[in-house]
């Protein structure tokens, strides 16, 4: 019997640097995003809170691994960042972030029209329209992120301190 050897498939073309001034634009809409959410009084651990449930239900680790790290610094606990793939089983998120996490779930599969209704209508109670705006364009603009690194298989390296 001949040994098999392992054949590495071959990378990824980087869209992201493949395709800059359509890698740029998003980045501008990110940043416009940014300040729209800053404007509507949406807290930057909530943008992250965002960021990282929308990146953990594509399973995008490069995302995941960048928002982290913006979340700890924006001030974000290690214990709510460990149960929010189930923030609904636990008593450690504001009405306002669940209102925001439910509608990033619904912008990121909109399938359910139950359950994005469901959604919407919570947020509509405790969110102002420009919160609500703000935060599924946030869920849009990192589900577009998302894409880009899964596509291209941005790798998640260790830093520097591990």
């Amino acid at each position: 019997m001949s040994e098999l050897t392992h054949v590495s498939p071959p990378r990824r073309i980087y869209i992201d640097k493949q395709s800059p001034k359509a890698f740029h634009a998003l980045v501008q809409v990110s940043e416009a995003v940014r300040a729209a959410a800053s404007e509507a009084g949406l807290d930057r651990t909530v943008v992250e809170l965002i960021n990282l449930r929308v990146s953990q239900l594509n399973g995008c680790a490069y995302c995941l691994d960048v928002h982290t790290t913006a979340a700890l610094r924006a001030g974000e606990s290690p214990r709510r960042l460990g149960v929010l793939s189930a923030w609904r089983d636990t008593g450690l998120f504001t009405p306002s972030e669940r209102a925001a996490l439910a509608l990033a779930e619904a912008t990121t599969d909109p399938v359910d029209a139950a359950a994005q209704e469901s959604a919407y209508e919570a947020a509509q109670e405790v969110l102002s329209g420009d919160q609500i705006s703000a935060a599924i364009w946030v869920a849009v603009t990192i589900n577009a992120f998302n894409r880009v690194s899964i596509m291209s298989k941005h790798p998640v390296l260790p830093h520097h301190h591990e």
